[in-house]
């Protein structure tokens, strides 16, 4: 009665609230982006290469290393969690569960509950990283509770985690694709009809989350995936999907070139490269301590993404439309969903280099002016 008087227990409860958030936010969100990386990226960029190089054996590897992803997703966030060896084995069966389990929609209604592409004859939404993510962390936290605790763990670890992440799968994975559908209709139906203001939105809010500790290419993932633009193409808006996806890019871009030119005199060469190809992610820190300097390459993302959808019809598809510049998967994005010519290869550049770097200086030094930015303020320990 008296921790209770107190208030004594607040500060735990707050603390495991907090811890759990991180746990599941940050580090399952983190391993899910390193599965989709190391499969779905490396596929995509491989896959790029091989439509444009005639290499038949690079499409090969491209297609199994988008085939595994929901294994690695389910591998990489078992390893964050830090899970038993067994708990992790077991989660790339969960992973490929969470990934592939979806619905089949007719008309925006759930015709198919829990089924795959195979086994869908209407229109087949997956439920994708998404789904792979929260069947895969339910698993795990199943699966914890057993590993280690019984004479034959070898058995009983495996079975627990599996069935426990296919019930998580199977009742999870066909709400998450109805949600998944009416988002990826909102966004694309929305982008068709005022491009304008939803090149802003999209750059703006997809920028800002590539610089949080949360994965901006896994949701893009989720948003612009093939099922996204089968649904759009029923609906005759694929286009605006396509053009939502170059806003995104273009928002990511703002971000990351943004901060490489603006905390220039900080970091130099290095604060440069980190950032420019690495990831915004790194000034986060610094943004907590001070928000102003993330001001200017926010009001770039605003500027750039209705740029990108207006005038150069910039276009992207999947996880590249969150990678921004990271190892220029955005703009090879851009590139192999974009038809060529010579107005797309101008409004590359601009769009992802060229006016985040220009727009983002510009909207600093007014900023430093004022005195909402100083030097310092965005020094990174590199």
């Amino acid at each position: 009665m008296r921790a209770l008087k107190n208030n004594q227990w607040k500060p735990g409860i707050g603390r495991k609230i907090k811890d759990l958030m991180k746990l599941v936010f940050i580090d399952a969100m983190g391993g899910m982006a390193l599965g989709l990386f190391a499969t779905l990226l490396v596929g995509t960029i491989v896959g790029t290469v091989a439509k444009y190089t005639g290499l038949e054996f690079l499409d090969t590897i491209a297609n199994f290393a988008k085939g595994a992803t929901g294994m690695a997703i389910g591998v990489a966030i078992a390893s964050s969690l830090k899970m038993q060896p067994l708990v992790v084995f077991s989660a790339a069966v969960v992973g490929s569960l969470g990934n592939e389990l979806g619905a089949a929609l007719t008309n925006g209604s759930i015709t198919g509950w829990a089924v795959t592409a195979k086994g869908s004859a209407d229109i087949f939404y997956g439920a994708g990283p998404a789904g792979a993510f929260l069947a895969v962390v339910i698993a795990c936290g199943v699966g914890s509770l057993v590993s280690k605790k019984t004479p034959v763990d070898i058995l009983v670890t495996p079975v627990v985690t599996i069935f426990s992440g296919f019930a998580a799968a199977f009742a999870l994975c066909p709400l998450i694709s109805f949600i998944m559908y009416y988002l990826g209709v909102f966004i694309a139906t929305a982008t068709t009809f005022q491009p304008f203001f939803m090149g802003i939105v999209v750059s703006v809010v997809v920028g800002m989350i590539l610089t949080l500790p949360i994965s901006s290419a896994a949701i893009c993932a989720m948003i612009f995936s093939e099922s996204a633009f089968a649904a759009a193409a029923a609906n005759g808006t694929e286009e605006g999907l396509l053009l939502a996806g170059g806003a995104a890019v273009a928002g990511c871009c703002a971000q990351m070139i943004g901060f490489a030119v603006i905390s220039f005199r900080e970091n130099k060469w290095g604060g440069l490269v980190s950032q420019g190809l690495g990831t915004s992610m790194l000034q986060m820190g610094n943004i907590v301590k001070k928000p102003a300097i993330w001001i200017a390459p926010t009001l770039a993302a605003a500027v750039t993404g209705p740029v990108s959808t207006m005038i150069f019809k910039l276009q992207c598809k999947g996880l590249a439309a969150g990678m921004g510049t990271c190892g220029l998967v955005g703009p090879i994005g851009v590139i192999d969903s974009t038809p060529w010519d010579a107005k797309m290869w101008i409004g590359l550049v601009l769009v992802c280099f060229v006016l985040p770097a220009v727009l983002s200086f510009l909207f600093n030094e007014i900023l430093r002016k004022t005195g909402l930015v100083k030097t310092g303020d965005m020094k990174l320990s590199l």
